[in-house]
């Protein structure tokens, strides 16, 4: 699928540095009394899919974060299509207009998003206004997709005020510093337990909880230790990375060489089916844009 979308619908971490070493800001806890309104959207039921995987994604997902041999020109093994171009998905999601929080900052203003399609894996530009941030940067050679994601909602790089990696492995974080390159005015985010993995000067690490961009930081480790998600719970739209990933509508689990700590991993899906949101945006698989919730709750009871 495609898109520019509007939706509508805790303790810090420190930071760690690799050289230079220089000490940022924490990121503010995600404030409690926000509002979680359900978005229940109609479910079709049927048989769980699972994913099938093509050879470009069984090494970019590897544990080595630096072991894909994918770009973000590479074609989907499912895909008919000739071209290698990455493309931007456009959809349009309702608003809610009976928020009860003030509209005079970022972080109140309805978000929109933009899928980059890099061939096996996606990134996606996450905008309020006239500011953003970037959640993945793909595998090497994918800034300029995600350029064309910001051109999409009407931004450039120079909009983007924050870069939120959602684990270390290369497909996700491997054009960390070409996007950082052009987003010269952004900080970048990854979870705690996978800075070490990943090749980048200074990032401040995450444990869940923070609030970044009017989203808050979900610590949902198993894919990798450190493996985060962001929620918007006002618009009610979850990023899960690799957590979970879909196909054919429905929510599933990776191909188990490629999660570190299964079980665990399962605890964060459970995590997150006890959440309200309309849309889910994976890494691997299409978003899906109504009733999210309930197919991630459906994976998860199936445990």
């Amino acid at each position: 699928m495609c898109g520019i979308h509007t939706s509508d619908g805790r303790p810090v971490g420190h930071v760690h540095n690799h050289p230079p070493r220089t000490m940022l800001a924490r990121p503010q806890p995600f404030p409690r009394g926000r509002s979680r309104r359900r978005f229940l959207g109609e479910f079709g039921k049927g048989s769980l899919a699972m994913a099938v995987m093509t050879p470009a994604v069984i090494a970019a997902c590897s544990s080595d974060g630096g072991s894909e041999t994918g770009s973000a020109t590479s074609t989907p093994s499912n895909s008919s299509s000739t071209t290698a171009e990455p493309t931007t998905t456009t959809t349009t999601a309702p608003v809610d207009d009976t928020s009860d929080a003030p509209a005079d900052t970022v972080e109140t203003q309805p978000l929109r998003w933009a899928r980059a399609e890099l061939g096996f894996v996606s990134a996606f530009v996450l905008a309020r206004g006239t500011s953003a941030a970037i959640v993945d940067t793909g595998v090497a050679g994918s800034a300029d997709a995600i350029g064309q994601s910001l051109t999409d909602l009407s931004l450039t790089y120079n909009d983007v005020e924050h870069v939120v990696l959602t684990h270390h492995h290369g497909d996700h974080a491997r054009s960390i510093a070409e996007v950082m390159e052009r987003s010269s005015n952004a900080t970048v985010y990854a979870g705690e337990a996978d800075l070490d993995e990943i090749s980048f000067g200074t990032i401040t690490g995450l444990i869940g909880g923070e609030d970044i961009f009017g989203l808050e930081a979900l610590a949902t480790p198993g894919h990798t230790a450190g493996h985060m998600a962001v929620i918007d719970h006002d618009t009610g739209l979850l990023v899960a990375g690799d957590a979970i990933f879909t196909a054919a509508g429905a929510a599933v689990e990776g191909p188990d060489q490629f999660f570190d700590d299964i079980p665990l991993n399962r605890e964060s899906i459970r995590k997150m089916a006890q959440l309200s949101y309309n849309t889910l945006l994976v890494g691997h698989g299409d978003p899906i844009e109504s009733g999210a919730d309930a197919v991630v709750a459906e994976l998860a009871a199936s445990f």
